[in-house]
């Protein structure tokens, strides 16, 4: 099942005044926009506003894939709060809206975050250059050329239900001042997107995705050097804390990273302790994911050990039942580990996103058996520092790659 976010946001100047809404889906592993919608709707209140936002983004995501999981992140703290059903939805314009809302996808396949307005920039930009369009005496949206959506009357044992859903036993809050009611039955309109080729997967629930970050580089990293859980647990440089902060910085922009999993050595934990620095989070610590440990080639470049070890090189590469000399770990022992590490974060996290900090070659082995390569493909991955790479894992025992070595947010 796939998963989206949607960012929804709503403004009117004057309150009511002219008015208009932007919503944005992504995709939830990755943050690729996937689908905009805005429109300038007239004179109406903000939260009118705000919630013609959020139905344009669901309905936008329900034309993308009807099976998906959403999670809506709106800082309208009265939209989630009432959609999410802790707050009673009093004004009579808005509940239409809200219902509307709560009919695009089942109940139990949506999810409502409020987050601070600094985090809901594109939404909030999409609105604010239909509010402006509108100023200019245009009646503009985001996709001119896209036909309507369809606004099929529903039953009123639907419209009953969903009434229920919204506002039984919830607390009471206010709504804001009243806009045009006709307005709260007009379709939205939303761009159009091309979904992902493929065959969707059964509905099995969300699945656990992992987003898989090398740390920063160390003193080590550049001079290629093995560096493993046997050698001197280096610290981050000063190039790895910069780009620890930067990928801190673009997930805080996609906004999906729920939780933080580090491996237990000194530069993923320092990694994982910058990004959560971005995210609001809290870091745990996992000492299945640490880094292979190399024995006597720790802190040696390929050429010097080569050089010094050339048999025991050999056959390392050539059986990855081999272990190096001096008590190292061989590949098929660390993907044991892995292998058992990943059902251990699957369970734990089954439905969320987790971002997990660790090493070159536990996240190939990740790679390597999501996709069910053999264990030489390790040596056919470029891995880069602070790079992201993401893997979902179905119910069913499945797993899907959606991302690799991603180094777009150091550039």
């Amino acid at each position: 099942m796939r998963e989206f976010i949607v960012e929804a946001d709503g403004g009117s100047r004057g309150n009511p005044g002219p008015a208009g809404y932007g919503s944005v889906v992504l995709d939830a592993a990755t943050g690729e926009t996937l689908a905009e919608a805005a429109e300038y709707i007239g004179v109406a209140t903000n939260n009118v506003a705000e919630y013609r936002g959020l139905l344009a983004g669901l309905r936008a995501a329900h034309g993308l894939d009807p099976s998906a999981t959403v999670h809506v992140r709106m800082d309208s703290k009265l939209v989630v709060e009432q959609m999410s059903g802790r707050w009673k939805i009093k004004h009579p314009d808005l509940k239409p809206l809200a219902m509307e809302a709560a009919r695009v996808f089942p109940a139990e396949r949506v999810t409502y975050e409020w987050i601070p307005r600094e985090r809901n920039k594109h939404a909030d930009r999409l609105a604010n250059e239909a509010m402006d369009a509108g100023g200019r005496g245009e009646q503009w949206s985001a996709a001119e050329s896209t036909a309507e959506l369809d606004s099929a009357a529903e039953s009123t044992a639907e419209l009953d239900s969903a009434a229920e859903r919204l506002g039984g036993g919830a607390a009471v809050a206010d709504d804001d001042g009243a806009g045009d009611a006709g307005k709260a039955a007009s379709d939205a309109r939303a761009a159009t997107a091309v979904a992902s080729p493929g065959w969707a997967p059964a509905d099995m629930g969300a699945p656990a995705t992992f987003v898989l970050l090398r740390h920063g580089e160390t003193p080590l990293t550049p001079q290629k050097r093995f560096s493993g859980s046997g050698g001197t647990n280096p610290a981050l440089s000063e190039v790895g804390r910069e780009q620890a902060e930067r990928v801190g910085a673009a997930l805080a922009r996609r906004g999906t990273v729920q939780a933080i999993v580090a491996s237990p050595l000194a530069r993923t934990r320092e990694t994982a302790a910058i990004v959560a620095r971005h995210l609001g989070l809290e870091v745990s610590v996992e000492d299945e994911i640490r880094e292979t440990d190399f024995g006597a080639w720790e802190g040696l470049t390929f050429g010097e050990v080569r050089e010094r070890y050339p048999d025991d090189l050999t056959r390392w590469l050539a059986d990855p039942k081999v272990a190096p000399p001096g008590g190292g770990e061989s590949f098929a022992a660390t993907a044991t580990r892995i292998a058992a590490a990943r059902d251990k974060l699957v369970a734990a996290y089954a439905g969320r996103t987790v971002l997990l900090v660790s090493h070159v070659t536990p996240i190939k082995t990740f790679i390597q058996l999501a996709l069910g390569a053999p264990p030489e493909a390790l040596f056919r991955m470029e891995l880069s520092a602070a790079s992201l790479s993401a893997v979902a894992y179905y119910a069913d025992g499945n797993a899907s790659v959606r991302l690799f070595n991603d180094t777009s947010h150091l550039r």
